[in-house]
């Protein structure tokens, strides 16, 4: 049986709503993505955080995740952590995404099988949701933040561009723009919905 890890990596959160305090607003944010990780059945739950993180990844972990204490808040790292930990597969998913909808996650695994790298783009301008691969990482795929990342950069480093696959996008909760966006009709995000004041 393939042994999966999906990691919430907690990404630099420059902005929030106003009159919502930022450090809140980002523990907000990371805690709903942490929560919907933590109901997935076909893969265990962690969180990635560099040292400075380490406080908010054990405020917000469920009894008994995985934390990986990394150096830089950038995919690699956590990659080789997962692969220490003996995973077969590994996806790196970034914490400000709170109404992340389960079947994303689903479409971001699914094509480990037959593709090395798949990829989430985060929405216009806001580099990738997340990246899966099978571990170890191949020895082409070079290091990023999932800020500055996109399917096109990692494709230059592939040995051919369909080696890297890309899936539907989902928004990452960036500023005002996407704030408007998030649907109060879709389950989850409680923790977010809750500064917003319901």
């Amino acid at each position: 049986m393939v042994r999966r890890v999906v990691a919430a990596l907690l990404v630099p959160v420059e902005w929030s709503p106003p009159g919502v305090d930022l450090r809140a607003w980002r523990a907000a944010l990371a805690e709903d993505v942490v929560d919907l990780l933590a109901r997935l059945a076909q893969a265990e739950a962690a969180i990635a955080a560099t040292p400075a993180d380490r406080e908010l990844a054990e405020e917000i972990a469920w009894p008994g995740m995985r934390i990986y204490e990394v150096p830089t808040a950038t995919y690699l790292p956590v990659l080789a952590a997962a692969s220490a930990d003996g995973f077969d597969q590994a996806a790196v998913i970034a914490a400000d995404a709170p109404d992340l909808p389960g079947m994303i996650l689903g479409k971001l695994l699914r094509p480990l099988e037959n593709k090395a790298v798949a990829v989430a783009p985060g929405g216009p301008g806001n580099g990738l949701l997340g990246l899966a691969t099978a571990l170890p990482a191949p020895s082409w795929l070079i290091d990023h933040d999932l800020d500055g990342a996109s399917a096109a950069l990692l494709r230059r480093t592939a040995p051919q561009p369909g080696d890297v696959s890309s899936t539907p996008q989902w928004r990452r909760l960036r500023g005002p723009a996407e704030l408007a966006s998030l649907d109060p009709a879709l389950e989850g995000w409680e923790n977010t919905r809750a500064l917003l004041g319901g």
